[in-house]
């Protein structure tokens, strides 16, 4: 994978020209995309601005992101040909920051759960995850240094977990949806994908202009409660070995980890995430449900025909006990510095009928805490398995920190 860290540290030394950097990504989709299918479009040719700390970084952006000077189809036949008139607001933070829009990635039809066509870089007969697809396995591949991508249940972490990249899921609103194909509003988060911690440390300071979120020089060894999320059901074998692997990894390292359990309104809250999505969904996609059903994907279809009578007031209590929640997690973060828990079910599915399962994600994207995917562990047939650390609500730079101290404890 490219090394965002690397290459700015190697454009800041003269080693290498920001166009040059840009060249080589050029590159590296002619040579390897058309082998798992990461972008819808991308540019031919392209000049790094002048300055700015992401100059010489060629950034994909998930397809349900407005871009101006590309499509933004959404998965979907809907909305072939559609060109927003101005950027989002998350693509324009880029650009400010110096960064080059090269492309749009793959995403499942409007971020659900009906799968895109492309590949996971690592075994091309296992599913790269979704919703964003293409991000996760454009980065895993080393054709690009970052990615943005979003995440409404698990599709940031899954996709991550999925193709051994590196990603965070923001606090909730840290970086603006607006200009982002809505699923839910109460859970949509734009998140990024890169090849390390530091990768994405680097391009989220960036991005947002706040300083506190790059990584310490030496970072101090976290307190970490580990959580297994059982109400969430059984996970495989491939997903315990790379939490069993990171936990005796970060203790080697001196981080005091023990197991922590979840009181029951977490068990509630990770039920009531669905109910939320899909509420939210049939106001969201009103118009596409209404105007286009036939044309829906038929996995999202089907759900939304499921669900469509759900009662306002079980969504006012589906809210109600995600406040609850929230509460009940803040007091947790005073007892440690972060969780850690499992990205995934397992290693990526076989097979391209499915984009995995999001059901160890939902919880903590209700919560709206920030969520770092720290890859672990290849399981037999090179498939990735990731873990996730998770930080308090707002303390981004410290789920960072210690994620990026489990990486390095892994790494020795």
């Amino acid at each position: 994978m490219i090394s965002l860290a690397d290459l700015q540290r190697r454009i800041g030394k003269g080693e290498l020209s920001a166009d040059a950097a840009i060249v080589q990504t050029l590159e590296a989709i002619a040579a390897r995309d058309k082998a798992i299918g990461a972008f819808v479009c991308h540019r031919l040719a392209a000049h790094a601005p002048s300055d700015g700390p992401l100059r010489g970084i060629a950034v994909g952006i998930k397809d349900i992101i407005d871009t101006a000077n590309f499509s933004t189809e959404m998965g979907s036949p809907i909305y072939r040909g559609f060109h927003p008139r101005a950027d989002a607001p998350v693509v324009a933070m880029l650009k400010r920051a110096g960064a080059t829009i090269i492309g749009k990635t793959t995403t499942t039809p409007f971020a659900a759960t009906d799968p895109t066509a492309t590949l996971n870089p690592h075994n091309h007969a296992h599913t790269p995850g979704g919703s964003s697809a293409g991000s996760a396995a454009a980065v895993g591949a080393g054709i690009i240094p970052l990615a943005l991508g979003t995440q409404t249940g698990g599709s940031v972490i899954r996709p991550a977990s999925f193709c051994g990249t590196a990603a965070i899921k923001p606090s909730y609103r840290l970086l603006p949806t607006v200009g982002v194909k809505c699923f839910s509003w109460t859970l949509d988060t734009v998140g990024l994908f890169a090849a390390g911690i530091e990768d994405l440390a680097c391009g989220l300071a960036a991005m947002t202009r706040r300083s506190e979120l790059l990584l310490p020089a030496s970072p101090t060894a976290p307190r970490i409660g580990v959580v297994t999320q059982d109400f969430a059901g059984e996970v495989e074998a491939a997903s315990r070995e790379a939490i069993q692997i990171a936990m005796r990894a970060a203790e080697r390292a001196g981080a005091r980890v023990r197991a922590l359990p979840l009181a029951e309104i977490f068990a509630d809250a990770w039920r009531i995430h669905t109910t939320v999505q899909q509420f939210e969904a049939h106001q969201a996609l009103a118009w596409e449900y209404r105007e286009h059903y036939n044309e829906m994907p038929p996995i999202l279809r089907s759900r939304l025909d499921e669900s469509r009578d759900i009662p306002p007031a079980e969504y006012d209590e589906a809210l109600a006990i995600a406040a609850r929640a929230r509460a009940a997690l803040s007091p947790i973060f005073e007892e440690v510095d972060v969780l850690l828990t499992y990205s995934a079910p397992g290693a990526p599915p076989k097979g391209l009928d499915s984009t995995g399962d999001p059901r160890l994600n939902r919880l903590w994207t209700l919560m709206g805490t920030p969520c770092v995917n720290v890859p672990a562990y290849m399981a037999e047939g090179n498939l990735p398995v990731g873990v996730q650390v998770i930080g308090p609500f707002g303390a981004d730079g410290k789920a960072l920190a210690a994620a990026r101290f489990v990486e390095q404890a892994l790494k020795r």
